[in-house]
Parts: C-alpha cells; structure tokens; sequence
C-alpha cells in the first residue's frame, strides 16, 4: 500500500489540512495537494502557511497547490472580474516560495453556455492570464497546469495549450469532470490532448454528478482507462487522488494496488 501511497499525490483544502488533517498526512507519508482557497487566503496568516510548508518539507513530502477556482474568471470580458482573478492568483504566487510544488493546478473555466458568444475575447483574455501566470511559475521551478471541468470537449481549450507552450503550461485531466459533464468520451480527450497531459485528477462517479467517490465505486470505466493511459504515457504522469471523504481515500488506493498501470 506505501508503494501507492508514494507515487501519488491527495486533494486537501489548506483549511482542513490545518485543522484536522495534518497527522494524517504525515503518519501515512502522503503527498498533499493543497487546495488554496479564498476562505484560506483571508483566514490564515503567511506564517501560518510556513509552517505548515516546513513541517511538509520536513518529513520529505511531495506537493503540489490548486489555486482558488470558485467564481474565478480568467477570460472575463469584464476587466474588474480579471483583476479579482488575477489577485487571488497573486495571492497564491506569494505561496509558491514556501511550499515549492512540483505543479499549480487552475481551472480553464470555459463554459460554452457563458463564453460561445464572444469565444475569441474569452481566449485572448484568458491566453493574457495564462501567459502571465504561467511564466511567474516558471520562474519558481512550478508548472501550471490546467484543468478541464464544464468543458464539451477537448476543441473548447486544445487552443490554449498550443499557445502556451512557451510557457510549459500543461493539461490536467480530471476524469471525474469528463464523466459528469462532458459529451465527448475519455479517450478522445486523452489522445487530443497527449502532448500536453501531464497530471490526472483521479475519483469516481455515476456520470451524472460530480460526487468524487473512491476508484472502483462508480461507473467510470477505469480499466480501459487505466489501459489506454498506459500505451500512451510511457511515463506516469503526476497523479491526484480527489476522494471528498477520507472513506474513498483507502478504496482508492487498494484499487490502484490492483491495476497500477506502470
């Protein structure tokens, strides 16, 4: 089971790291990646953040951070809501420093029932932020990587990834949004998007809600995805387990156990 538990990374908000799951997570030398949110942001001091890097450091942890992702907007056409966007992520650069993660997760926030009608705005604003942000991570030795969730289909933000490859910005798949929201199969969006996929977000669900259960306990066809990854990434990429109750976690990582594809 430690053999897993090594090569993965799990989703925790800061704020429950910091209240109740710490131990946890060193006890069982797991690999954290820190949810930062606004609630977090304006709780918890900078030295509060520190601290609980060092300790983290201190025990040899792997980590990764997600930035805030509720109601942000990087390819707003309203200038004052990509100002807000634009200093939560600010926020969160002042971060990178202390936790030193491998990669910063974002969400690509394309909603075709918001942004189809001005999509070339959407994606001028949004390459603006990206680039921006992109190269500030570089600078630190962190990665951005972005995350499909309301997305149809891979065409909604492959543009973005071509347009960034100046700046390293790499793909999250997360195959629990896929199953819930998108319309086009998990297989076309991981050969549409291979050169680019270098991180997965890994949970479960019914393909109707996005529930994060534990690997197995859904109806996501993790067998022929597990396979397929593997034929076309010879080398693993990061991976996050998001179960949303320390009840998936475990499931989770006695699934991996049985068909680790690398």
């Amino acid at each position: 089971m430690q053999q897993i538990i090594d090569k993965v990374q799990v989703n925790i908000p800061f704020t429950m790291l910091f209240d109740s799951y710490l131990d946890l997570f060193i006890e069982n030398k797991i690999n954290p990646e820190i949810g930062i949110d606004a609630v977090a942001l304006d709780r918890f001091s900078f030295s509060d953040f520190s601290n609980i890097a060092a300790l983290l450091h201190k025990h040899s942890r792997t980590i990764t951070l997600h930035a805030p992702f509720d109601d942000m907007s990087p390819g707003s056409p309203d200038p004052a809501i990509r100002d807000v966007t634009r200093k939560r992520f600010e926020q969160t650069l002042q971060l990178v420093p202390l936790f030193k993660p491998k990669t910063v997760v974002c969400h690509a926030n394309y909603e075709k029932k918001r942004y189809s009608y001005f999509r070339n705005l959407w994606i001028e604003k949004s390459l603006d932020m990206w680039s921006w942000l992109g190269a500030c991570l570089n600078e630190e030795g962190a990665q951005l990587m972005l995350e499909n969730v309301f997305e149809d289909s891979p065409d909604d933000i492959q543009i973005l990834f071509e347009r960034l490859e100046a700046h390293n910005v790499g793909f999250c798949l997360d195959i629990g949004h896929q199953a819930a929201f998108s319309r086009t199969s998990l297989i076309e969006w991981m050969d549409a998007l291979e050169p680019y996929l270098k991180q997965l977000h890994l949970h479960d669900n019914f393909c109707e809600d996005d529930d994060h259960m534990g690997l197995g306990q859904g109806k996501i066809d993790l067998i022929e995805f597990l396979k397929h990854i593997k034929v076309i990434k010879k080398d693993q990429p990061i991976i996050t387990l998001e179960p949303h109750s320390e009840k998936y976690f475990w499931p989770s990582i006695d699934y991996l156990e049985k068909f680790w594809p690398w």
